[in-house]
């Protein structure tokens, strides 16, 4: 599993993930990915555009993130899962913990809005 980081803007951090993210990928990059979400009132933009697999493992570390970022009164969203990922986000109901875009313009938007309930 491969991170990358960037800035977009306004301070939107951008985290692209490209790989698996099953447990090996959750482990390898778990770290890195929590540090980028640190700090208070950050928004976030997670890039599923390039992972071909979710597990649990992944779904977990996402959904930790996610509500961590919250806590702290920042947002999390998922931007571009592809059609198999963003099926099992779907069923497992992560849509109701973080919000999920199919472009990086509407999750733009949709990140600078008020915060997520």
């Amino acid at each position: 599993m491969e991170l990358q980081y960037s800035e977009l803007e306004n301070g939107i951090r951008v985290i692209k993930l490209i790989g698996t993210l099953d447990i090996n990928g959750a482990n390898s990059i778990d770290i890195k990915f929590t540090g980028h979400c640190a700090g208070q009132k950050v928004r976030v933009m997670v890039d599923l555009s390039e992972v071909g697999f979710v597990a649990s493992m992944g779904i977990r570390m996402l959904v930790l993130s996610a509500k961590s970022v919250a806590s702290r009164g920042g947002k999390m969203v998922l931007v571009n899962p592809t059609p198999d990922v963003k099926n099992v986000l779907e069923i497992s109901g992560i849509p109701g913990i973080i919000p999920i875009y199919s472009d990086l313009e509407s999750a733009k938007s949709g990140i600078l809005e008020e915060k997520y309930a």
